[in-house]
């Protein structure tokens, strides 16, 4: 999802909706993302304007809520997987993905940033024109999902620093729906040949029967715009056929969150426009063990 050597509406949103999220809702805020502004480069205005202006409209509401719920979720699982010792987090499509140049939790782990060499190359004179520090743990791992193989991108890993013997976090948010079915197989059939105990946590969305009223009005409004913009929404999932996929290629389900279950009961009730809604859902994964799978 990339036009022209800039990152694709799709990203620039989703780190609007981060930036905004600051900006427009009520504190305690669920997830902090302070440099998702700067990463707007030149559009950060126009793009905040809208959610200080109708910041309250159940599309732009509902993009804030997603970005921030998937991210929450992400982050708090890499902060328990990095107590345990693991120390390599691999971002599928990181798009404008902040973490790496903020969190002091990057000190601790390898960031392998994968996406298009154009977007990542917009990215990389976007840091360099803000003056944002790349740390040394950070990566950019240059990878086109729809004309190479997934099949090398283990290889490209290992050759940036990627240690193909210990677990990783791997991060798939915000993409799934783009792909079809088939080529969302394939990735996932590269994941599960990653070390035994590496996670996975991949955002799928539910097909309209599964989805509240507040989840299909939100996506019936955003999928239309989606392919408009020439990035349609292509692939569905319930849980079930999640699982079945997952299993299919050596992952083993974990859980299954939704959007109300990322954060604390007590973190819902609020002043603000946030509310969960029944669209998405971040499945999460383990590569299992020879033992357990014998």
């Amino acid at each position: 999802m990339e036009n022209n050597g800039h990152p694709s509406q799709t990203a620039l949103m989703a780190a609007a909706a981060r930036a905004a999220h600051l900006l427009v809702d009520d504190s305690p805020s669920i997830f902090a993302d302070p440099l998702a502004r700067t990463f707007l480069g030149q559009r950060a205005e126009e793009l905040l304007s809208y959610h200080r202006s109708y910041g309250a409209h159940p599309v732009l509401a509902g993009a804030r809520t997603s970005a921030v719920t998937r991210s929450r979720y992400t982050e708090d699982r890499l902060a328990a997987l990095a107590d345990e010792g693991v120390d390599q987090y691999v971002i599928l499509g990181a798009g404008l993905d902040s973490f790496a140049y903020r969190s002091a939790l990057a000190d601790r782990v390898r960031v392998f940033e994968v996406d298009l060499p154009a977007t990542q190359e917009w990215k990389r004179g976007l840091l360099t024109a803000t003056r944002t520090e790349v740390p040394p743990s950070a990566v950019f791992v240059p990878f086109d999902f729809e004309h190479q193989s997934p099949r090398s991108l283990t290889g490209r890993l290992v050759r940036a620093g990627f240690d193909p013997g210990r677990p990783a976090l791997v991060s798939w948010l915000g993409v799934t729906m783009y792909l079809t079915r088939e080529a969302i197989g394939r990735t996932l059939a590269v994941i599960g040949g990653f070390p035994p105990g590496t996670e996975l946590v991949v955002e799928h969305l539910l097909p309209d029967e599964l989805r509240d009223e507040a989840g299909q009005a939100y996506a019936e409004s955003v999928m239309a715009a989606a392919a408009e913009r020439g990035e349609p929404w292509r692939t569905f999932l319930s849980v079930e056929e999640m699982d079945v996929l997952l299993r299919a290629h050596r992952l083993d389900p974990v859980e299954y969150v939704k959007q109300r279950e990322t954060v604390e009961p007590a973190g819902w009730e609020r002043t603000d426009a946030l509310r969960p809604f029944a669209l998405s859902v971040l499945a999460r994964a383990v590569v299992p063990s020879p033992a357990a799978e014998a």
